[in-house]
């Protein structure tokens, strides 16, 4: 069955064609955002959520959303949906962070020259007849500092601008290296010597626990007297009270703001107060950004629904469509061996340590032990993805670690995961043949090659004769048919395993029965969802 979408806000039809070529079926109702019952009444059907800001993806929505398997945002911001409820229902959040760019980045250098030269005000008052010339004196940009608070995509593209404009930029932003600064031609600085030094300020940040207010009151009062200030980011980055005061003392020359910390902004203190240009949230809007992120979105969301590939995830880490392609037999691996864990594993876990050796160790790690957790977490609650299972894992306080080395064995390259509790440590390993199919290769530290069935039954016992007729006589008596059937010891009379392969699920009955004979240390039923 082709997977369905929902378009609740306004896309282009361009957009929505990209799905239908696709192959996936799209329900286009771009009005339906504002109607939150008919939304939740109907949510239910969809795989996916292609939405704008008019939509709230809340935790009640979510809740509704039994299908819903990726939310794509076509923008940036996704205030508008809970991201922490999303994870929890195991569905993937997208947005389109590079679509919107260069349009965010050219509006932000529009309000600082239009707060500069006052150019909203004196056109405002050459149309009401005035002619006050003398009136709007501004300012220049040539040789003036300009304090740049976050230099990632947007930050980045403005200080390209404002070199153009010969300003000189200073930068400050916590994940900007020196050799990434001096290739922008930036100088990086703390925010305290920022706030001294730039004669103008504009903000590209997100709206963090981090950012939230970081020019707050105390920080504005730190700034260099006749300052301007712009945000095309986000509302509730700046103190806005704080700034009008400080706008209507003169300490700040102006301030030019497209972002507000309550939207739609139909009162704010800086409405109304002079050399303030105020614009709605205008940042993204060009033809040319509306169409890049709608196309983008409908891309990314077929990509994911189609072929499994993660692009622009807030919550998952991204996977190409290409890595998918080669990762798909081991991301199943790392599933079946965190379920094969996971099942065999009655005590609380405290940690999960996973080893990536050879080939493996140069694939995707963090979508790997995603899919690990996603298999362990899998026996405590069935509906757990990998999108799901690592915030499930952070809520229990288990310890997460990976490492990697080079190849150590035989193979090329595999997977070891290694489950601790209280009482004990249990490991496996796997790796993934030419033929593409998982294997598990050790158990326990005992060699063996056994493949994936969908109803396993995995003993173990001391290498002795009999118990092969034993467990054979055992499964007969209980009409288990045996479909394949793998062995492992560690020495000659050591520990041993078998691993049988069934038709159907061995009852309860014919484990007491097995376990009854004395002959095996554990009997384990075992399940896979076999893809």
């Amino acid at each position: 069955m082709a997977p369905k979408v929902l378009i609740s806000d306004a896309l282009s039809d361009a957009a929505v064609q990209i799905f239908k070529d696709r192959g996936i079926e799209v329900d286009f109702q771009p009005k339906l955002g504002k109607d939150k019952e008919k939304l939740a009444e109907i949510i239910g059907n969809y795989d996916g959520l292609a939405i704008r800001s008019a939509t709230k993806a809340t935790a009640a929505l979510l809740e509704k959303a039994t299908n819903l398997k990726v939310i794509g945002r076509a923008g940036i911001g996704v205030d508008n949906v809970d991201k922490e409820a999303a994870s929890k229902k195991g569905i993937i959040v997208m947005n389109t962070p590079f679509g919107n760019m260069i349009t965010t980045a050219e509006h932000a250098i529009a309000m600082m020259f239009a707060v500069a030269r006052q150019i909203p005000e004196a056109s405002a008052s050459t149309h009401a007849g005035k002619w006050e010339k003398s009136k709007f004196m501004g300012v220049e940009l040539t040789g003036k500092t300009l304090g740049v608070i976050g230099a990632g995509n947007i930050g980045g593209i403005v200080c390209d601008r404002a070199k153009g404009l010969k300003m000189k930029v200073v930068a400050y932003d916590p994940f900007l290296g020196e050799e990434k600064a001096q290739k922008m031609g930036v100088e990086k600085v703390e925010l305290e010597d920022l706030l001294k030094r730039a004669d103008f300020i504009t903000l590209h940040v997100p709206l963090t626990d981090s950012t939230r207010n970081i020019l707050s009151r105390e920080n504005l009062a730190k700034t260099k007297p006749g300052v301007r200030i712009i945000n095309c980011a986000r509302g509730g980055l700046v103190d806005e009270e704080a700034l009008a005061e400080m706008l209507k003392s003169g300490h700040v020359a102006g301030a030019a703001f497209d972002v507000f910390s309550v939207e739609p902004a139909t009162e704010n203190p800086l409405f109304n107060l002079p050399n303030v240009v105020c614009t709605p949230h205008l940042g993204a809007s060009t033809s040319e950004a509306q169409e890049n992120v709608a196309l983008q979105v409908a891309e990314q969301m077929s990509n994911y629904l189609l072929d499994g590939a993660v692009e622009n995830a807030l919550n998952m880490p991204s996977m190409t469509a290409e890595e998918a392609k080669v990762m798909g037999p081991w991301v199943k691996l790392a599933e079946y061996l965190g379920a094969f864990i996971g099942q065999m594993t009655d005590e609380p876990i405290k940690a999960i340590n996973i080893t990536y050796d050879g080939t493996a160790s140069g694939m995707n790690l963090k979508a790997l032990d995603c899919a690990v957790i996603a298999g362990i977490m899998s026996r405590a609650n069935p509906d757990v993805n990998m999108v799901s299972a690592p915030v499930i894992a952070k809520e229990r306080g288990i310890q997460i670690s990976t490492t990697t080395q080079d190849k150590s064995g035989v193979f090329d390259g595999y997977i070891k995961v290694t489950v601790v509790t209280d009482e004990r440590e249990r490991s496996i390993a796997g790796t993934c043949f030419s033929d593409g199919k998982p294997r598990f290769i050790q158990i326990k530290g005992i060699t063996i090659d056994a493949e994936v069935g969908q109803h396993m039954l995995y003993t173990t016992n001391k290498d002795v004769p009999g118990i092969i007729g034993t467990l054979g006589t055992m499964l007969g008596k209980h009409k288990a048919n045996v479909a394949n059937f793998t062995l492992g010891r560690a020495a000659a009379g050591g520990e041993a395993i078998a691993i049988a392969y069934l038709d159907e699920v061995l009852g309860a009955e014919a484990v007491a029965d097995l376990e009854a004979t004395g002959l095996f240390q554990q009997v384990k039923p075992l399940e896979f969802n076999i893809r």
